[in-house]
């Protein structure tokens, strides 16, 4: 299994860009659908849990489909209503790349155009919590100053939210 790494740094900035909201969440509902269940500190790694193949993802994909699908979408549009956005005013949407299928009912349900869709999945796969990272890397000289960017992401547990981003700067 593959992986990826990402990192992204701020700086101040006093015109009123960047980031502007967030709105995360958790529910532990989803901790039978997406998890892995050795390695941390209830179960700690042994032989044991490794020849048992404990640390290994297992996800009922189902389930997570449709978490990740109303969770990603809701924070995304609740971010929007806090700051009076419409869809006409998200320049880009750059959400976690877990597969194509989600990306579409994301866009869908919140009524984004497709060319507002940053997709990067068919060159990496799922980076799980590198993909939003690797979406700005690959992305960045599409982005001008003041673009409005909503991000979105789902996690094991389940966790997830949006964030508001307001781009600070053109690309040189």
């Amino acid at each position: 299994m593959w992986d990826g790494a990402g990192a992204v740094l701020f700086e101040p900035n006093y015109e009123g860009l960047g980031l502007k909201d967030e709105y995360l969440r958790s529910d532990g509902i989803g901790r039978d659908y997406l998890k892995i269940d050795a390695g941390g500190s209830i179960l700690p790694a042994s032989k044991e849990t490794v020849e048992n193949r404990q640390h290994y993802v297992f996800q009922d994909g189902k389930t997570v489909f449709k978490y990740a699908v109303k969770g990603m979408s809701d924070v995304s549009e609740k971010i929007m209503d806090r700051n009076d956005l419409t869809k006409n005013d998200v320049d880009w949407l750059i959400a976690h790349q877990a597969n194509k299928r989600i990306l579409d009912a994301i866009s869908s349900r919140m009524d984004l155009d497709e060319s507002k869709v940053l997709i990067n999945i068919q060159k990496y796969g799922n980076t799980t919590s590198a993909t939003l990272p690797l979406l700005l890397f690959d992305f960045e000289k599409n982005f001008k100053k003041g673009d409005n960017l909503i991000f979105a992401a789902f996690g094991g547990g389940f966790t997830w939210g949006s964030i508001y981003l307001k781009w600070a700067y053109d690309q040189k």
